[in-house]
């Protein structure tokens, strides 16, 4: 696709099927090319079919289009608040396609979550950005996202994981 007809697209927002499954696969690829990170990419088309349609799933998808044309997705799950004593959404993934980008996919992505968390009644809309993607950061400042640089995420995975749990 070229980006003329993109500049014009209609951009909607849809909740994913079981359909999107490669498209959503897909994207999680891109993404992890873009952030230097595709050696860490263990999903499988399987595992995102399994956790986003199977019969109890906990994690969710909406996926961009312009004009028809999948150009990005937001992958999120319900957090919870102990202070607030109310759920939230965590944004696990936010994704544009390159020739996509600049066009409000991203925006129309975050405002489908931002109108499921009012309608919802939801405490808050969160994600992590990495410290040094500055067009994503330039755009979430835009849109008035504050910055918790007051908090460090901490994560365990692999030997320390498995050492914990048997402690």
């Amino acid at each position: 696709m070229t980006d003329a007809p993109l500049q014009a697209a209609k951009i909607a927002v849809r909740p994913a099927s079981p359909a999107d499954c490669a498209t959503i696969y897909g994207f999680i690829r891109d993404l992890a090319e873009y952030e230097r990170l595709l050696d860490q990419v263990k999903a499988t088309e399987a595992d995102i079919a399994r956790d986003l349609f199977g019969p109890a799933p906990r994690v969710f998808c909406d996926i961009a289009e312009a004009d028809g044309t999948p150009v990005g997705f937001a992958l999120w799950f319900y957090s919870y608040s102990t202070f607030a004593g109310r759920h939230g959404i965590y944004l696990e993934d936010l994704f544009v396609r390159e020739e996509a980008r600049g066009r409000g996919a991203g925006k129309a992505l975050l405002a489908g979550l931002a109108r499921r968390c009012v309608a919802e009644g939801l405490a808050r809309l969160e994600w992590a950005v990495l410290d040094w993607n500055a067009p994503s950061i330039a755009f979430y400042d835009a849109l008035g996202a504050a910055a918790l640089d007051d908090w460090i995420v901490r994560r365990l995975t692999g030997e320390p994981l498995a050492r914990l749990a048997e402690a």
